[in-house]
């Protein structure tokens, strides 16, 4: 089974966390992919150098500026030392972006209310599960960060839980079997987000629709299990959204998302 696996940002943040997921991920068994965002960092580079971070429902806006920004901390620290640390674990990783080898075309964000800048959105089926293949059957293991491209020369910012969900699917359709896996830093959905013991195990269509009507789940996990539901209804066999210490036993760790 291919294990794909998204960081959060809370992580990336922490560089001792970090290192111990890394550590982890590195002793998965099989085929796996790992996709990233930037936590914090971007934010604190833009306030340092002058440039307004604009922010809509938790989502940057991103003006040309940013992007420059978001791209050298995305695409550049970040993935090159996420690589460089699985190096040390014995995990022989690349680091990519959507851009190399137009593995994740994306389009620009078109919306009539708000300009997005240089938010990309992936259109369904246009990624090919070949070019993940090419690593994967190399024994390579890819290391995503979340900047796209939209084949005209321009770089997008993509959310990483997105690209994890198209990654993941693109696989499944192409008849793998797919385990995906968000990790961050709580012990998966819970009832009460600051007490880890209330964790939901299991998570259906229906009772998603539930949790989002008596406000248990709200904000960014709502977009996080959109993807997970899309996910499974292409085909992926698996999603779990689990705490990133717990990645070593991701089986019986966290909420599962099912579809019934």
């Amino acid at each position: 089974m291919i294990k794909i696996i998204k960081v959060g940002g809370n992580i990336i943040d922490n560089p001792t966390k970090l290192k111990s997921f890394l550590k982890d991920f590195a002793l998965l068994d099989g085929q796996k992919i790992l996709i990233h965002g930037g936590g914090k960092l971007a934010t604190d580079l833009c306030v340092t150098l002058g440039i307004e971070s604009k922010m809509v429902d938790g989502k940057r806006i991103t003006d040309s500026e940013t992007l420059k920004v978001v791209t050298m901390v995305y695409a550049g620290l970040i993935n090159k030392d996420i690589v460089a640390k699985l190096q040390a674990f014995g995990c022989n990783a690349i680091g990519l972006s959507g851009a190399d080898m137009n593995i994740i075309p994306a389009k620009k964000r078109v919306d009539t209310k708000i300009d997005w800048g240089f938010v990309g959105d992936i259109t369904p089926n246009t990624l090919k599960a070949e070019k993940f293949e090419f690593f994967l059957q190399t024994q390579i293991t890819p290391i995503f960060s979340a900047i796209t491209h939209d084949g005209e020369g321009n770089l997008l910012n993509t959310n990483a839980d997105t690209i994890a969900s198209v990654i993941a699917s693109t696989l499944a359709n192409a008849g793998h079997k797919v385990s995906l896996v968000y990790t961050f830093e709580k012990k998966g959905v819970l009832v009460d987000v600051n007490d880890n013991s209330t964790i939901i195990k299991k998570i259906t269509f229906g009772s998603f629709n539930e949790l989002k009507e008596k406000k248990i789940v709200h904000s960014g996990m709502i977009p996080k299990l959109e993807n997970a539901f899309k996910s499974i209804a292409e085909g992926v066999q698996e999603v779990k959204i689990c705490m990133a210490e717990d990645l070593h036993d991701f089986e019986n760790a966290g909420t599962t998302i099912s579809l019934h």
